[in-house]
């Protein structure tokens, strides 16, 4: 199951919608000087011959690594040199898997910085399929380690050289229940890329292409959701509108690439034996489904004393005693908004994190000053915000939609916290550096709460306090609440796929039901958000990926909770986390902290810090 080059970008968080009006996008993007990424750290363009060179490279190290190892494991470890022998082997794996790395995350930044440009579409289809074939070849190392007998490799990992992979093989053994023969691999390996890739594809492309008519302007999806942020009720009410005429009109198209995916989805868990629509998920995360169902109790159980109560509190500041779905994320009415200058973005960020940790500053410039982000609005320029590890030997990417609000400053936090674990954690190498979800969401969340905790800081009135801490509820709502409904969505629809196909209709019924439970009943969901599901990339691109960010964000407040205690010293331990890498289970890398995930009454803390925040806001009311 576990296949090389996993480096295709990480789907934008789709719960803070981000962008600006489209006549603004120009002007903005001129006047603030927005940096653009340089990709020449990975090749310099998609005809350089170095590019072409590592091509013919990885087809020939997967086909000369099969030649020397396949079918010859077993025979490795009853070697007088097991241990070493079997190293050697991992090691030129994992080099492969670095160079196959390198180029499958150039072929999707390309890709991302225009998906509608057809030559960067077809690059990135050509290297999809070309790493594909040539991975084939290495399908049976990792079906043969599952396939080793457990005492023999134990004690060949006694032995330093293959002991330091003892993580990587230890975990690679947690998928042996789930392993099919060699040919049934190699036949749902090869046909990923025309198959689950190509749906994927579709709806990017698709997404990307989608224009929405606003008060006489022809946008994109980004502006146009961003829209739902401006302060003129009557520009919200029409970028809701515009959303749901277009959304409506291409939900054909969505609930088929739904349905399509859906069943591969179950055929493949079908066969592999998984028994439950998310179980897969849950072995990619290393986090046992009873944490996970806990954590979805403790917060859906929370959703009245958290975003009822909440947007309770929004609508009576409107004066209304319910908000419209595109008032949910309105500026507060009466308060001036301000853009954000993407200089002032920057040093607000590098300050919070150099309060914290001078070292984590350091990393975090380095994306500024090596232009390792990518920050302007484009035409076709994937939406939303992400944060690329490439591989070990490169380093991450950043691509923003940044528009100067307050929220895209969250953002640049939140994705450089990404940014600065996996700079640390590559020094664990191709195969350990990768951390599951739940935990990489853990370090993104936290440098938003260093960035938040700086603003609040320095709130020199009660009113710029207020609107901090109504900001960021609102944040926290949309990661936990919010995303926690999108799960208990995709849960839904899943299970019902199993029994046959979706309708358009259907589809809608249970996305109104999950949001209409979650957000309460101070917003109106009215005719039209019934096809609101369809523009969020994590149910087609990474299905049940949308858990992580409820996990990382209460986390984090526990987290928070502890250095706010006891400071000392917290900076480094945390830092040890982030360098960790995959190496360790999250119950290993929070026992430092005195937290433990597992324990029911953990999500409670998370939960009880929103809960003070809106009881803060209640009592700025008077």
């Amino acid at each position: 199951m576990s296949v090389p080059f996993s480096g295709f970008p990480s789907p934008a968080a789709p719960s803070a919608p981000r962008a600006a009006p489209a006549s603004a996008l120009a002007a903005s993007t001129e006047a603030q000087d927005l940096p653009e990424w340089n990709l020449a750290d990975l090749y310099a363009g998609m005809d350089a011959p170095a590019l072409a060179d590592d091509l013919k490279t990885s087809d020939a190290a997967c086909l000369t690594f099969e030649a020397d190892y396949k079918g010859k494991l077993a025979a490795l470890l009853d070697g007088p040199d097991a241990g070493e022998a079997l190293a050697a082997a991992v090691r030129r794996y994992e080099e492969i898997d670095d160079l196959m790395g390198r180029i499958a995350s150039y072929g999707s930044l390309v890709y991302a910085g225009d998906t509608s440009d057809p030559a960067r579409a077809k690059f990135y289809g050509d290297i999809q399929e070309r790493l594909t074939d040539a991975s084939t070849h290495l399908l049976f190392f990792t079906l043969e380690l599952n396939r080793l007998d457990d005492d023999k490799l134990e004690a060949a990992m006694a032995v330093p050289a293959l002991g330091h992979y003892r993580p990587w093989i230890e975990d690679l053994r947690k998928d042996k229940p789930y392993q099919l023969d060699d040919k049934i691999e190699q036949l749902f390996h090869e046909k990923a890329s025309p198959s689950r890739s190509a749906w994927s594809r579709l709806f990017d492309e698709t997404i990307s292409s989608l224009r929405f008519q606003v008060n006489g302007q022809e946008l994109a999806i980004e502006p146009t959701l961003n829209l739902m942020q401006d302060p003129k009720e009557e520009v919200r009410r029409a970028a809701g509108l515009a959303l749901a005429d277009t959304l409506g009109k291409n939900v054909r198209l969505f609930t088929l690439v739904t349905n399509t995916l859906a069943k591969d989805k179950e055929i493949s868990d079908r066969w592999r034996g998984f028994s439950d629509v998310a179980s897969a998920r849950h072995l990619s995360n290393r986090v046992e489904q009873e944490v996970v169902d806990a954590m979805v109790s403790a917060i859906s159980a929370a959703y009245p004393r958290l975003s009822h109560r909440y947007y309770a509190l929004k609508a009576r500041w409107f004066g209304k005693e319910r908000l419209e779905f595109w008032d949910r994320n309105a500026p507060l009415p009466k308060v001036a908004t301000r853009d954000i200058a993407w200089g002032e973005a920057k040093d607000t960020v590098l300050q919070a994190y150099g309060t914290f940790s001078p070292k984590m500053a350091d990393i975090a410039r380095a994306f500024f000053d090596k232009s390792w982000i990518d920050a302007p609005v484009r035409p076709g320029k994937s939406p939303g915000a992400f944060a690329h590890p490439t591989v070990p030997s490169a380093h991450p990417y950043v691509l923003l939609n940044y528009q100067g609000k307050p929220r895209d400053v969250m953002t640049l936090a939140h994705e450089l916290g990404h940014g600065v674990h996996q700079v640390l954690a590559g020094r664990q190498g191709a195969l350990m550096a990768p951390t599951p979800l739940t935990l990489a969401e853990t370090a993104s969340v936290f440098g938003e709460m260093l960035t938040f905790r700086r603003l609040l800081a320095a709130a020199e009135t009660p009113q710029a306090r207020r609107i901090m801490l109504a900001q960021k509820v609102e944040d926290m709502i949309n990661t936990v609440v919010r995303q926690t409904a999108f799960y208990t969505f995709e849960r839904h629809v899943h299970t019902e796929r199993r029994e046959g196909e979706l309708t358009s209709d259907r589809l809608g019924e249970i996305w109104m039901k999950v949001q209409t439970e979650s957000l309460g009943p101070a917003i109106h969901l009215g005719s039209g958000y019934e096809s609101f599901w369809t523009y969020i990339p994590h149910f087609i691109h990474s299905p049940f990926y949308v858990y992580a960010y409820a996990f990382g964000d209460c986390l984090v407040n526990s987290l928070y909770a502890v250095y706010e205690k006891a400071s000392d010293g917290f900076a480094e331990r945390y830092l040890d986390m982030l360098a960790a890498g995959g190496t360790k289970h999250h119950s290993e890398l929070l026992a430092p902290f005195g937290l433990d995930a597992r324990d029911p009454a953990f999500w409670q803390t998370g939960l009880s810090l929103i809960e003070s925040m809106i009881s803060e806001l209640e009592g700025m009311e008077a």
